[in-house]
């Protein structure tokens, strides 16, 4: 028993001794630092290594110190992709991993520098990077030159001296045409000089050139504002703004229709500013002696806001004028006079149109109503 016993464990033992050698698999390391564009470390930032050649992925975390480091890494040609909260911040291709210690940093505000510099780059990428830096530099030369004309013509304004205004804006949309608020501001300078002139034909030449440099910014503006797909409430205004210049300046040139059609276009781009547009149309409509279209427009006024006190008076203007008499002589108001004119002293009881609405109440026979509850009876 013993014999075959030994036998047995020759065996095994032998058996054990025969088989193939296992090759032990060798791995390397790597490590590095994260930095942010400041150059502070950047803490829990994820730093991924993909293998070019089989695909595999290893995922590493940094401390609180910006440090990363990995033992078990495989050999071979790595993609290496930084990101932090799901944005990447960078990447570096061919790292090729070895059975040392692999050492990669990441370094934006280097990275950024460097990038200034053009370091690193094809000469397709220096070329752009070159050509960006120098229309960079221009815009800023550009945008300075004129801010200084902007700034010239205000103070010029100010002062009121709009000549030298245009001057400057027109130097300043020589520079660069595609700025609406240039043409703009040139346009309120044309029209500030034109109400000034004293000369009638040159009045209505500055105020038709006003009318064509609001134009220019309008359609400048326009465009920007039909391309925005949200329509931005404060392009709208700014385009509105526009047009109730334009409107202006059409008006005072004696282009009713035109004045009116502008202010209709700021008013339905600027409801919240609807009730000025709509007033200012009535003014349009009134000076024009079209007193049911003035009515009109007042009364879209007084919808857009009721306590414009104004609209309220005008309308009553207006409709004064559309009085009657009957055959004893007796003065016959149009329907809503007395209402328009009253409700213009309820809201202004001491405002600048009172003593003049109390006046027409008195010619209509009407009685004049208060916010303070009193009532006195009108002289007939």
């Amino acid at each position: 028993m013993k014999k075959y016993s030994l036998v047995v464990v020759l065996v095994v033992l032998l058996g054990g001794l025969s088989l193939p050698a296992a090759h032990a698999q060798s791995f390397g390391s790597v490590k590095g630092v994260c930095k942010d564009a400041t150059g502070a470390p950047i803490a829990g930032a994820t730093v991924e290594w993909h293998n070019l050649d089989n695909g595999r992925k290893y995922t590493l975390k940094s401390n609180g110190k910006g440090e990363y480091f990995s033992l078990g890494i495989e050999p071979g040609k790595y993609e290496v992709i930084l990101t932090k909260d799901g944005k990447q911040l960078d990447k570096v291709n061919g790292i090729q991993v070895s059975l040392d210690e692999t050492s990669l940093d990441f370094d934006l505000k280097k990275n950024q520098e460097n990038a200034a510099k053009g370091v690193g780059m094809t000469p397709e990428q220096l070329k752009a990077l070159q050509e960006a830096q120098a229309k960079h530099e221009k815009e800023v030369g550009t945008v300075k030159s004129l801010n200084e004309k902007l700034l010239a013509a205000k103070t010029a304004s100010d002062a009121g001296d709009f000549d030298t205004a245009i001057t400057q804006l027109t130097a300043a949309t020589e520079i660069d045409a595609t700025r609406d608020l240039i043409w703009f501001k040139l346009g309120d300078a044309y029209r500030s000089s034109g109400i000034k002139q004293t000369d009638p034909a040159e009045k209505t030449k500055r105020l038709s050139e006003a009318a064509v440099d609001y134009q220019k910014a309008v359609d400048i503006k326009q465009k920007v504002y039909d391309a925005d797909p949200k329509k931005s409430p404060d392009d709208g205004k700014m385009l509105a703004a526009y047009y109730n210049n334009l409107a202006d300046a059409d008006a005072k040139a004696g282009k009713a229709d035109d004045a009116v059609k502008a202010y209709t276009q700021a008013a339905e781009l600027n409801p919240t500013g609807a009730a000025q547009y709509y007033y200012n149309m009535g003014a349009v409509y009134t000076n024009s002696n079209k007193i049911d279209a003035a009515i009109a427009a007042f009364d879209k006024a007084i919808a857009a806001d009721p306590a414009k006190a104004d609209a309220y008076y005008q309308k009553g203007v207006n409709l004064i004028s559309k009085a009657t008499t009957d055959p004893s002589g007796k003065v016959v108001p149009a329907p809503g006079t007395a209402e328009a004119l009253n409700k213009y002293l309820e809201l202004q009881p001491s405002g600048p149109y009172a003593d003049a609405a109390k006046g027409m109440l008195e010619y209509i026979g009407s009685k004049i109503e208060t916010t303070y509850g009193k009532t006195k009876s009108s002289k007939k």
